[in-house]
């Protein structure tokens, strides 16, 4: 097995046929809530950032070797976004079933849609700094967005 084809694809995950993105979040959302079973936010925080550092140096060997930038298989960007948001909405097993979902999806809408600063990432930064940094700059518009939701869910909702 190619260590670092299982690394860039989250356990395979990005190889599906179809959605590798959404695919890729999905898996990383599930392992993000399990290390925050075991962990505390700091920490998976700190973990996406090595993710990120290790992640840059392989999808820069990759391209190297393919000739291909930000192939759609690459997930691992999406699983440094997903715990970065994770991490900063302020997650807890209390708000878990409310907050994961919210991280989830805003996360993708801003992964997808690239607003702002995460579009001009994406189109002018290159290499594996350009394939990581739109994802981390979506994972904190997410963390962000998911908290500010959740506290009018709580206000007015809950």
């Amino acid at each position: 097995m190619n260590f670092r084809r299982f690394f860039l694809t989250v356990g395979f995950s990005g190889l599906s046929p179809k959605a590798p993105g959404t695919v890729g979040s999905f898996v990383s959302l599930i392992l993000g809530l399990f290390l925050l079973e075991i962990l505390h936010p700091s920490t998976l925080f700190l973990l996406s950032l090595l993710v990120t550092v290790i992640a840059i140096k392989q999808i820069d060997a990759y391209e190297k070797e393919s000739g291909i930038h930000d192939n759609s298989e690459i997930v691992i960007d999406e699983l440094a976004g997903m715990w970065i948001a994770l991490a900063i909405c302020g997650i807890n097993s209390e708000n878990l079933i409310y907050m994961a979902p919210l991280a989830f999806i805003f996360f993708r809408l801003f992964d997808i849609w690239k607003p702002s600063i995460i579009g001009k990432i994406d189109r002018d930064v290159k290499g594996g700094l350009g394939v990581m940094g739109d994802d981390i700059v979506a994972g904190i518009a997410a963390g962000i967005a998911t908290a500010g939701v959740y506290q009018l869910i709580e206000k007015f909702v809950l």
